[in-house]
């Protein structure tokens, strides 16, 4: 295995690539109790057109998140069970990128991390469980549609964006979920689901060796061929749509804006862009920020804004958001306070002690197991290795801030998502 020490943080990486084309990730914590495991498809919602043994295929969206359901059943056992009498907690979500599996425990780590191994290798997808699993899948998404924060989000992307899959939630519809089959369900299992399109990575005081052997051992040497997922799709950076707006049974209005941004890509020049692009977001939106205040204290908004810098493959958005009586007028002041910031700068000081903090908490997070484990994962598929975040930060400028900002922060580039008061007119 490749070891790797990063000093700025004390932490040891070990990376492995084994004959079955599985990427394996140990950051070994002596002394600690406590160990994680994340098992990750390079598979996720937006993940719906690919080409496997020379046949292009079209699924149904919501098919990575009816996987991921599906991925916990075998003949005749209840995995979540038999984590449980092991002492562990056991999970899985999906994004729009990947699909990620992943237990935590004090104890039975090795057999633990057999299981979790082998039930997500293992496609088993009966008729009967299958078809059951859509009423589960159906709840979910009427939970959804009757969640305000949710609505505002996916109103938004589906305004923001013409062409790209980020348009369709990641559970899917209630009409595509039913066009997913066992054999659909077997076929994506077949393309992303084997070890060359997959990652382990384990934080714990464990063997790296050890757990390659577990690896090699549980999923055979064999390499099969992936699926090849289609290539991005391109978007233009104005928004369709400057508005989208709907109402719910709720007490005041709730929206998020959003500004088209330039797909990151990958590799170090695409992390160190959404480093840039993170700070820049808590420069304009951040608490400490004259925009806050000064919406703050004109009552446009309230405790519940905020806003960040969103990445998916083949797309991205600075957004900002939370409960307002009067949304609409949130945009102008937000091109103002930008406009400023790219005129006049950032005083050194201020850019100094942001950097220092947004650092500061990126260290922070490592205490975090499970933190650490996603990280690691979700960089590694951007080509990029996690623990060299503190040398990124020392490359960016506050110029770089104001580039970005300059960029993206126009109003061409904007869509606003309103939920309004059910019988309320909008806000004036």
């Amino acid at each position: 295995m490749d070891k790797q020490y990063f000093t700025a943080l004390d932490e040891t990486l070990y990376t492995a690539r084994l004959a079955n084309g599985l990427t394996v990730l140990v950051c070994p914590k002596p002394g600690f109790t406590r160990k994680e495991a994340y098992f990750v498809a390079d598979f996720g919602a937006i993940h719906t057109d690919f080409t496997l043994d020379g046949q292009h295929y079209t699924v149904p969206a919501g098919v990575a998140h009816y996987l991921e359901h599906k991925m916990f059943e075998l003949p005749g056992r209840d995995v979540s069970a038999e984590f449980a009498s092991m002492g562990a907690m056991v999970n899985a979500f999906t994004s729009f990128d990947l699909t990620a599996y992943y237990f935590s425990c004090t104890e039975n780590f090795d057999p633990c991390l057999r299981l979790l191994l082998e039930f997500v290798s293992t496609p088993y997808f009966p008729k009967e469980s299958v078809v059951r699993e859509l009423g589960i899948i159906d709840q979910e998404i009427g939970m959804n549609a009757d969640d305000p924060g949710t609505q505002v989000f996916e109103n938004l992307m589906k305004a923001m964006f013409s062409a790209h899959p980020i348009r369709v939630p990641i559970l899917g519809t209630q009409n595509t979920i039913r066009e997913i089959t066992p054999e659909i369900l077997e076929l994506c299992h077949r393309a992303f689901y084997n070890p060359a399109n997959m990652l382990l990575c384990v934080v714990g005081d464990v063997d790296p060796e050890g757990i390659c052997a577990i690896a090699e051992a549980t999923l055979g040497r064999d390499r099969p061929i992936c699926g090849q997922k289609d290539p991005e799709i391109h978007e233009e950076m104005t928004c369709p749509a400057a508005k989208t707006e709907a109402a719910m049974d709720i007490s005041m209005p709730t929206f998020t804006l959003g500004f088209k941004a330039e797909p990151t890509g990958r590799g170090e020049n695409a992390i160190r862009q959404e480093f840039i692009a993170d700070l820049a977001a808590e420069t304009l939106f951040g608490e400490s920020s004259a925009l806050y205040l000064k919406l703050y204290e004109s009552g446009l908004i309230d405790g519940s804004f905020g806003g960040g810098f969103e990445t998916s493959e083949g797309c991205a958005l600075l957004s900002c958001g939370g409960d307002s009586l009067y949304p609409e007028q949130i945009l102008p002041e937000i091109l103002s306070a930008a406009a400023k910031i790219v005129a006049e700068g950032i005083p050194e000081a201020d850019f100094l002690r942001l950097k220092r903090s947004a650092l500061g908490r990126r260290i922070r997070d490592l205490d975090s197991f499970d933190s650490t484990c996603f990280r690691l994962c979700a960089y590694y598929l951007s080509d990029y290795d996690y623990f060299h975040f503190p040398e990124l930060y020392e490359t960016i400028q506050s110029a770089d801030l104001q580039t970005f900002l300059a960029r993206v922060v126009r109003a061409e580039r904007s869509c606003l998502s309103v939920i309004y008061p059910i019988e309320e007119e909008p806000y004036v």
